[in-house]
């Protein structure tokens, strides 16, 4: 199953609503790059809010999407993460120095609109 990419003005927005098994995540990766560069989208936002739970290949996937669109141009926002989600980054090492974090997708949205991301 394919997640959804929304485009809104120079934005995508991920929200993801299915528990993420391997190649979901890969296919999220390859979608969203492709669409980052379809569209040139200065910013993404991803809503984690529906992931409880994450094992350490998608955290890495997780990781790989947020270097990847930043070196397409593209700031990233991590939005609703979970506290055993951020546990679990955490204990990995996955390096998201790239990525803003936000609580909801509200306040993901604001952060790259003030940042200049419209």
């Amino acid at each position: 199953m394919r997640i959804p990419i929304l485009k809104l003005n120079n934005l995508l927005l991920v929200s993801i609503q299915i528990e993420l098994d391997d190649q979901s995540a890969l296919q999220l990766q390859e979608d969203l790059l492709e669409k980052i560069h379809q569209t040139t989208a200065g910013g993404v936002v991803i809503d984690l809010t529906s992931l409880d739970m994450i094992d350490s290949f998608i955290a890495k996937v997780l990781g790989d999407i947020v270097s990847m669109s930043g070196l397409m141009g593209s700031q990233v926002v991590l939005t609703g993460i979970q506290p055993a989600v951020a546990i679990t980054l955490i204990e990995l090492g996955i390096n998201l120095n790239e990525a803003n974090t936000a609580i909801d997708l509200e306040k993901g949205i604001q952060i790259l609109n003030q940042s200049g991301v419209q």
